[in-house]
């Protein structure tokens, strides 16, 4: 999903958020995620990272998230 697309459903529900807005807060909470995360996955190695690309898909662009 692409920080357009998430701009795009918060106007839905009302609200309005710049896609900057949207990026600091993928900046902000990624960290907590990551430590929530390896509390609860089990012991395969010792890192995972997460990956973000913009790929054309369909003839539009998207981003694509993927966890590693």
């Amino acid at each position: 999903m692409s920080y357009r697309d998430v701009v795009e459903l918060m106007a839905i529900r009302g609200m309005k958020v710049d896609r900057s807005t949207i990026q600091r807060w993928v900046l902000m909470f990624s960290k907590e995620v990551e430590r929530k995360m390896h509390k609860r996955k089990r012991s395969i190695s010792h890192s995972w990272r997460m990956d973000e690309t913009y790929v054309k898909v369909g003839g539009m662009y998207r981003y694509l998230y993927r966890s590693i």
